[in-house]
């Protein structure tokens, strides 16, 4: 009978008993929240410049009341959530921006319905109103300043104040028929309280760490008592049993939730909207996590509540920042499960290759394995609910262009920093050709090429200028008739190139000391080379012997081939022909230093276009991140740094470098994952090895963090390293359980936990040991 009543279920969510229709309708501004009256007969809708009620007609939605009147339109008229009371549906509750929670009348004769403000209670934004859905008087409230308030309507005041260290974002009442005092807070530090509202002290209990980041929303079950629900910016929602604190089910959503609602009547589903990105409503199974059983995609921007019909599983209410309100009715919802293909290809980090479909697929592979499901008849109406026939088959790896230890000897082995450029690209394209990937290794080649052989040149200039240099100061010193000789010594001193030698540094020493080496001779007749070196200025009139040296033709300046490159053709010094001339009778060298000495100076003289290397390099990233390899495009940038690195967008080397990472994750690369954050030079990449470094202490007896180091508790003024097995304090390593707070010796916990599950202090915590 259990069985007929949940297909009949099924079969009922295509086609709804009543005859109602999608309608919508423009509230002139966008909406923050929504809530509907005891009887379904009207909606109120409201947001920082829209506040109005609106009756729930046949075919339209039709305007009845504008609460946004008056002549003093402050902050209060902005809101961030709105409630409708459950028992007297003419009280109407506003959050505010301001801090302030406002109640409306819709009894009062007045033009404006505002009939008291809760004011100077919170000090920032309050991010929820609840009413109690037994007693009309109790309104609760959370917000952004990390309190709860209780207020009175009768006596128009708080009566009650619940205090934590973080945000409230979102607080809920326990469902009377469950409990009529306890209710549950979920704060922006991921943790999610059950207060009991007969004892403001300390909440009854806790989830720690219920999501990774803050929690948006949360929702008890309507049928269920241990079931409650959550929703945070992890892109999740998790299903806990309340009693054990245990998560049984888990859904993954496409981007952070913002609201979540239990469907009436329906044990297994609920619904959910997102802050940003998906502009859609989904209904999730929560037997079927991955894919929502139905969506309502009507919204043009992101939707901010959503809220079910009372007693009504087939009508639901939702509004957007689109400044449109909706009701969706089943029958026109979108079953995305029907829109998928029944096949899948995945292949592992290993490079084995699965495909599962529904038919035995016609392979030509040979080597694999089959495996299949049970064979099981599924009815039409409970395809969803269950899985298929279907087939997989498991091909091995046995191709090494598939293998992944390129991939991993890479990750290891590349040198991407502490050594020269040229010696990083060259022991990269040694690892990248021993796994014949030959175009990796070509291009780190090209890059030694581009960023190391483009500055020698420059150097070799440099050199062969420099050392031009000292032969011409060399020379001069080593010619003493310049200072001592008459006129005549400039025209002697321009001999042929072929008679010219240089000095070598024991001449120049020589001659410092005053001593002429023997061989120069020549050049002084008898007597004169035994002239002391410090009376050479006294000596007036001195000149040369004639035999002393005789030219063997006569010496004429016709200038140097670098002459008529300087001068240029413009020079009125040198004709156009005679420029050719000379630069055709530029005398070759066998000698290959000398050549490059010369080219060295025809650089010097003459501009060469500039190579733009960072454009080639930039197209050829690109290439390698399209083709999937953001290891070689990653790499790269780390070698070349801040000199050589290309201009690409920030966020473009964003996306490789945290793939790259993701990567390295799954094959528990972390020292290289490390090493490639320590070298980004990216902000947002180099700081994730500096985040989550610190673990927060809890007090065992109070729950609160430690605020100073140390092992003192400041609230309860207790010191907390002490071990649950033998009562002593800890003085080397301590264990600690973030669940419980409670810990100890390492040994003696880990004997413990060896014959036992829970806590030794008998606190009734499942510790997992591991």
């Amino acid at each position: 009978m259990n069985v007929m009543h949940n297909v009949s279920r099924v079969v009922h969510d295509r086609v709804s008993p009543n005859q109602l229709k999608t309608l919508s309708v423009n509230c002139d501004g966008p909406i923050n929240a929504l809530d509907t009256s005891k009887d379904n007969s009207q909606v109120v809708v409201a947001g920082r410049s829209v506040f109005k009620i609106y009756s729930i007609e046949e075919d339209k939605f039709e305007e009845k009341l504008n609460l946004r009147v008056g002549k003093n339109l402050n902050l209060n008229f902005s809101s961030t959530d709105v409630a409708w009371n459950h028992i007297e549906d003419h009280y109407l509750a506003s959050a505010a921006t301001n801090g302030a929670v406002v109640v409306w009348d819709l009894n009062r004769h007045s033009h404006s319905k505002q009939d008291f403000v809760f004011s100077g209670q919170h000090k920032r934004t309050v991010n929820r109103v609840r009413f109690h859905e037994n007693d009309a008087h109790l309104l609760l409230s959370g917000s952004q300043d990390g309190t709860m308030h209780i207020f009175d309507l009768r006596k128009k005041e708080s009566s009650t104040v619940f205090k934590t260290g973080n945000s409230i974002r979102d607080v809920q009442w326990c469902p009377p028929r469950f409990n009529d005092f306890f209710f549950a807070a979920a704060d922006e530090s991921g943790n999610v309280h059950m207060w009991d509202m007969r004892r403001p002290d300390r909440y009854e209990k806790q989830i720690t760490a219920a999501h990774n980041g803050p929690v948006f929303t949360v929702d008890w079950h309507p049928e269920e008592r241990n079931l409650f629900a959550t929703g945070g910016r992890d892109k999740t929602i998790k299903i806990w049993d309340f009693p054990k604190n245990q998560v049984v089910h888990q859904i993954h959503t496409l981007a952070s939730v913002a609201r979540i609602r239990w469907r009436p009547q329906r044990r297994h589903f609920i619904a959910s909207c997102s802050f940003v990105v998906d502009f859609s409503v989904s209904v999730w199974d929560i037997n079927r996590p991955y894919v929502p059983f139905a969506s309502f995609d009507k919204h043009t921007d992101v939707a901010t509540g959503i809220i079910w019909r009372k007693d009504d599983p087939h009508v639901l209410y939702s509004s957007s920042r689109d400044c449109y309100l909706y009701q969706h009715v089943f029958k026109d919802a979108k079953r995305p499960a029907d829109e998928l293909v029944p096949a899948g290809l995945d292949m592992s980090i290993h490079g084995d290759i699965s495909y599962a479909t529904l038919d035995k697929p016609d392979l030509t592979v040979k080597t694999g394995r089959f495996f299949t499901t049970p064979k099981k008849d599924v009815s039409k109406t409970d395809e969803f609910l269950t899985y298929k026939n279907s087939l997989m088959f498991v091909i091995s790896n046995t191709n090494k262009c598939l293998s992944m230890a390129y991939f991993v000897d890479c990750a290891r082995n590349y040198q991407l920093s502490g050594a020269p450029l040229q010696e990083m690209c060259e022991h990269n394209a040694e690892l990248a050709e021993r796994y014949n990937n030959d175009q990796v290794a070509q291009s780190w080649r090209i890059l030694k090429v581009m960023f190391t052989s483009s500055s020698e040149p420059t150097q070799r200039v440099l050199n062969a200028t420099r050392k031009e240099t000292q032969q011409e100061i060399l020379s001069e010193a080593a010619t003493p008739t310049n200072q001592i000789g008459n006129g005549d010594a400039d025209n002697s001193s321009n001999t042929d190139s072929e008679e010219e030698e240089v000095v070598n540094k024991e001449d120049l020493t020589n001659i410092a000391r005053g001593q002429i080496p023997e061989e120069w001779g020549i050049l002084f007749a008898d007597g004169d080379q035994d002239i002391p070196y410090n009376n050479i200025d006294g000596l007036q009139e001195f000149s040369l012997q004639p035999e002393a040296f005789q030219p063997r033709h006569e010496i004429k300046d016709l200038g140097t081939p670098l002459d008529s490159i300087q001068n240029g053709h413009d020079s009125p010094t040198i004709s156009a022909n005679e420029s050719e001339n000379n630069l055709l009778s530029f005398p070759t060298y066998s000698n290959g230093k000398e050549e490059d000495e010369v080219l060295g100076l025809f650089r010097n003289t003459v501009e060469l276009p500039e190579f733009i290397f960072p454009h080639f390099v930039s197209k050829m990233l690109y290439h390698y991140a399209e083709q999937g390899d953001v290891q070689t495009a990653v790499c790269i940038l780390s070698v070349l740094g801040p000199k050589h690195r290309p201009q690409i967008e920030p966020e473009v080397q964003e996306n490789w470098f945290l793939s790259y990472l993701d990567l390295l994750a799954r094959f528990q690369l972390w020292t290289t994952s490390n090493k490639i954050i320590k070298l980004c030079h990216l902000p947002l990449v180099s700081s994730l090895n500096q985040q989550s470094t610190r673990i927060h202490v809890n007090c065992h007896r109070c729950n609160r963090p430690l605020q100073r180091v140390g092992w003192l508790c400041d609230r309860c003024k207790l010191v907390i390293n002490n071990c649950s097995v033998c009562h002593l304090p800890v003085k080397g390593l301590f264990i600690w359980c973030q669940g419980c707070s409670h810990g100890g010796h390492l040994g003696h916990i880990k004997e413990w936990f060896g014959e036992n599950k829970q806590c030794p202090t008998g606190c009734g915590h499942l510790c997992e040991f591991t």
